[in-house]
């Protein structure tokens, strides 16, 4: 890191509020706090709240009121709103939107009505016919024409967004702690980017949350290290 870059930096916490916050996740939030505070940079608070069944506004507050205990009071939070709020993700459904219809028009995301029961069913003949573990979707529902697609839409049938991730390519990032890190395209399954219900996941709205809030460095427990590989693919695509 050098000096011209030092007034740059800008860390997230980023937790979801389905339940108190946790030793682990007060970690994360120190190192990140740490790591703004030593670059005179800023910490922002961001809560991922789209779990609409477990998250409740109580967690929000409790974890907020918790890390002012702590000493480590976010910059930018759903508390100090800022020009890169809100901060809150249920809040940020229509630029989601804006980016998953900007997705499908570029053919970059496609349409899946597959049911869940459909894709057990072919996960577990995949498995019985290779013997092998890397199960990934077919990507049946690409192959649906315009009409198809449509009709399917109008009978209000369930779906979600599949990101169309290129197979030939390489994805490589420089890790802090293990260094150089690449996934291969091919390893990385078309993921769900979005659902019918209006709400996106999790890598999908990360992507686009840190961009606009101009996120420089993200420490992340090392669980998120394989959601890293998604991530680059999405950063990627909308460049």
């Amino acid at each position: 890191m050098n000096k011209k870059n030092i007034t740059a930096v800008r860390t997230r916490f980023a937790p979801s509020p389905t339940g108190e916050l946790h030793l682990g996740g007060a970690r994360t939030a120190l190192f990140n706090f740490l790591l703004a505070k030593k670059y005179q940079g800023e910490f922002v608070l961001r809560v991922e709240d789209t779990d609409q069944e477990r998250s409740k506004e109580e967690y929000i507050n409790n974890q907020y009121n918790d890390l002012l205990w702590l000493g480590l009071k976010p910059d930018e939070s759903p508390f100090t709103e800022t020009k890169h709020g809100p901060y809150q993700q249920t809040k940020r459904l229509n630029i989601y939107q804006k980016y998953a219809q900007e997705l499908l028009a570029k053919e970059k995301a496609y349409y899946c009505f597959c049911s869940k029961e459909e894709l057990i069913k072919e996960k577990e003949e995949y498995l019985a016919k290779n013997k092998k573990a890397n199960y990934q979707y077919s990507r049946k529902c690409l192959q649906l024409n315009r009409e198809q697609i449509q009709n399917f839409l109008q009978s209000q049938k369930p779906y979600v967004l599949r990101l169309k991730v290129p197979q030939q390519k390489n994805y490589t990032f420089q890790d802090l702690v293990r260094g150089e890190i690449t996934f291969r395209g091919k390893d990385i399954e078309d993921f769900v980017i979005f659902r019918s219900n209006g709400l996106p996941l999790l890598n999908f709205a990360v992507v686009i949350d840190d961009h606009l809030m101009e996120i420089s460095h993200v420490l992340r427990g090392e669980e998120h290290l394989s959601n890293t590989a998604k991530q680059l693919v999405l950063s990627e695509i909308f460049g």
